[in-house]
């Protein structure tokens, strides 16, 4: 078998003005946001208990004066936050807005954290958290976006320890723990609010408060320096409180207009039945519309799901149809992206629905989330971010790994490659959908850092499912915001 092996650059994103660099905070920085606010302001406002209430109204004064990154060793990596005056990354104001921050009362705090059923203790503090927020939206002021600052005691209590949302190694069937999943659980409920909400754990809002060990090692979560958190977090906010994105990737000259979609797989509540989800994205917009499949099958014991040739095309088919209505069009190129293998009887129903509107240009990619095989580098350090090796039909790509304009790696143990597996049918090259893939790890609006892992599409068809088995309903909210 013959080896090739190439590096790519970083990806370049485009910001404000048609301005691109390939930094995220650097690019917002120098111009702004891709897509302006129609306001001056981005209303805030918040439910947690009363420290946390006041905490986030203390983070936001803070945040407007600007944090110092730690700029010793690797600035690149850890800039400073210049604030949220004249000029900020995000050219508009963030603000509390009036009689829109309220705390749960201690004494129901309490009776959450005496109530010994796992289950009930979660849907109680969801009870909790949903009934301030309705308050706030049958308010006289709505605000955009609402944070949800979780206190240290609730967070102990009720976050599902067995799943991190943000997880990056995905089970067979994706379908997560059983035990009840509170940020699941609370984004299904707040998707009938006018407003998207935005969960923050106290840790973020208050330096002096620390997580237990067995939480953020449960969730694989990493807490980081000020300035960092409030690149990441604003950044957020801004996204959900406006409906705007703040970067996009960087169009090629001459590229056809292409639509991504991931699709994931996700047990509904009580594990009994396979459901499939499905996030789209549109490149030229960067919207995300979100799309609830049909039941999946699986292959043996529960493993292995797959859709059916007519329900893989009944899926494709919205996608399509939510694709034409947003831009008067078809695109004239598909990429369906998925963590698991296509099946003749799936690619099929995809190819089948991609016909009927005269979309020619397909590609079937199956991303592998690990690999037997890994590249080892010269040297003290890992890969670089971008390694691709090619390898019969198939490519190693490295997705994290050490980064030239950080000056370091900036994970914690060895860098895991993705395998980009084209379907026999695709048109495209597997080099060029590495690189493709390679961009679309940056297309990330809860993180500002180049060293993401996995592509949007399916990252966001992750993010969706674990909501979407809390969904009762057949029609979902599209929008990508409430679903991060």
């Amino acid at each position: 078998m013959k080896f090739e092996t190439t590096i790519f650059d970083e990806p370049y994103l485009e910001f404000g003005d048609k301005h691109h660099h390939p930094d995220p905070r650097l690019g917002l920085h120098e111009a702004g946001p891709l897509q302006t606010p129609l306001g001056d302001a981005i209303r805030i406002a918040v439910v947690g208990n009363s420290k946390t209430v006041e905490d986030t109204k203390r983070y936001l004064d803070d945040a407007t004066a600007g944090f110092p990154g730690k700029t010793e060793k690797h600035p690149n990596l850890h800039p400073d936050f210049p604030g949220l005056g004249n000029l900020n990354p995000f050219r508009c104001k963030f603000e509390l807005a009036e009689n829109a921050a309220l705390a749960i009362p201690h004494v129901r705090i309490e009776a959450i954290l005496k109530e010994p059923n796992h289950e009930k203790a979660v849907r109680m503090a969801v009870d909790e958290v949903m009934e301030q927020l309705q308050t706030i939206d049958e308010g006289t002021e709505r605000p955009n976006v609402a944070i949800v600052a979780l206190p240290i005691n609730l967070i102990e209590r009720v976050v599902n320890a067995r799943y991190s949302p943000d997880g990056t190694t995905e089970q067979e069937d994706s379908g997560g723990s059983d035990a009840p999943n509170f940020r699941g659980m609370l984004k299904a409920r707040a998707m009938d609010l006018r407003f998207p909400i935005q969960i923050a754990w106290e840790d973020v809002l208050d330096d002096s408060v620390i997580i237990p060990q067995k939480v953020k090692e449960a969730t694989g979560r990493q807490i980081q320096d000020e300035a960092d958190r409030a690149w990441n977090l604003m950044t957020t906010l801004y996204y959900k409180g406006t409906g705007r994105i703040p970067w996009r990737r960087m169009p090629k000259e001459g590229e056809f207009t292409a639509c991504y979609i991931g699709i994931s797989f996700y047990r509904e509540v009580g594990g009994q039945q396979l459901f499939t989800s499905a996030a789209q994205m549109f490149d030229e917009r960067g919207r995300g519309f979100i799309l609830k499949g049909k039941r999946a099958r699986t292959e043996t014991r529960g493993r292995h799901p797959y859709m059916a040739e007519e329900d893989a095309k009944e899926l494709i088919r919205g996608a399509l149809a939510a694709y034409k209505a947003h831009h008067m069009n078809y695109p004239a190129r598909v990429i369906v992206l998925k963590t698991s293998r296509f099946r003749d009887e799936e690619a099929d129903g995809i190819l089948d629905a991609l016909q009927e509107v005269g979309t020619e240009l397909r590609d079937l990619v199956w991303v592998q989330e690990s690999s037997h095989i890994k590249v080892l580098r010269d040297g003290n350090y890992p890969v670089m971010r971008g390694t691709f090796v090619e390898m019969g039909g198939k490519g190693l790509l490295y997705t994290t790994g050490s980064i030239p304009y950080y000056g370091t790696y900036p994970g914690m143990y060895d860098p895991k490659p993705l395998l980009i597996c084209p379907h026999s049918r695709s048109d495209s090259t597997v080099k060029t959908l590495a690189e493709e893939v390679f961009s679309l790890t940056k297309v990330n609006w809860n993180s500002t850092q180049m060293n993401q892992k996995l592509p949007i599409p399916i990252r966001a068809a992750r993010n969706v499912g674990e909501i979407l088995k809390y969904v009762t309903t057949e029609k979902v909210n599209s929008d990508y915001g409430r679903y991060i």
